[in-house]
């Protein structure tokens, strides 16, 4: 394992998880975020969530907070002695266009990229960066400290060398890699889960059944423990509403920019999932205390 320094680009849901398990794995990482507070506040938020799901002391947490050596909203300076780069910005490829031309601009000739995209594949970002031999895909399910899967998807550029070296990194930070051997949309956990949340997202926007039944029907009839909105809660609604954006754009059907609106009311009031206290479900909600509660 040669990478030492990570720098962690965009501080949002997984990009302060991210951030924090390298940390907690002893990596020396640096975040680069537009709001410094925003970033610090997310960090900090995490202790909750470490302590009770895996036991960690307040010592223990703090020793994980001490290998974040910077925050900082100068890029240039993120990156100056960066290993590994993994970006997770907002699903906009015209934002990922401009980060990563400017992060090629002042990233060391060493510096490997990886994309956390939930919805763009590598050769859709690949020609933005001026590597491509050192550039690939890393994608984190949300709770990463729990849900602990590292997808790991490459170009025909990618170099093998450069592609195990990333998969060695996803088992340093506690991660098991799924190694994805051609470009897939959605990976595998996304290709298999969004069918699933894409169908619950239209029997709702269609008015056919509200989230709470949909869920209920779900688990009682799966066993599953969670249900598509308990997950989309969980996820955060930010980043369903830009790929709902995406895909109202690129295929033009109706359904998905009615999708795409009732997502927005929900975001622009704040309800954004269990980050703000409310989402499809207001926080705490007893059916994430008692796992029978909606199957009563």
């Amino acid at each position: 394992m040669t990478f030492k320094k990570i720098t962690i680009a965009g501080a949002g849901v997984l990009g302060s998880q991210i951030a924090y398990q390298t940390a907690l794995c002893g990596f020396q990482v640096t975040v680069y975020n537009h709001h410094i507070d925003t970033a610090t506040r997310r960090l900090n938020a995490l202790k909750e969530d470490y302590q009770r799901d895996m036991g960690l002391t307040d010592e223990e947490f703090q020793a994980g907070m001490n290998n974040i050596v910077k925050v900082t909203t100068d890029l240039k300076e993120a990156v100056a002695d960066a290993d590994y780069v993994i970006e997770a910005l907002p699903e906009s490829l015209a934002l990922k266009e401009k980060f990563y031309q400017e992060l090629s601009a002042v990233a060391p000739e060493k510096t490997i990229f990886a994309s956390n995209s939930s919805s763009f594949v590598p050769s859709q970002l690949v020609k933005y960066v001026d590597r491509p031999k050192k550039f690939l895909h890393m994608h984190f399910a949300n709770k990463i400290w729990k849900f602990n899967v590292a997808e790991i998807m490459g170009t025909n550029q990618t170099d093998p060398a450069v592609y195990q070296e990333v998969v060695d990194f996803a088992r340093a930070i506690k991660m098991v890699p799924i190694e994805v051997h051609k470009e897939q949309h959605g990976y595998v956990l996304n290709a298999v889960l969004m069918p699933l949340i894409g169908a619950a997202l239209q029997l709702w926007a269609n008015d056919v059944s509200d989230p709470e039944t949909i869920d209920k029907d779900w688990m009682i009839s799966t066993h599953s423990p969670m249900g598509p909105f308990m997950i989309l809660d969980m996820v955060g609604l930010r980043t369903p509403l830009q790929m709902e954006e995406n895909l109202a754009q690129s295929t033009h059907q109706e359904i998905h920019q009615q999708i795409a609106d009732k997502l927005k009311t929900m975001v622009d009031a704040g309800h954004v999932g269990q980050e703000s206290g409310e989402g499809f479900y207001k926080y705490p909600h007893p059916a994430f205390e008692d796992p029978d509660f909606l199957k009563k």
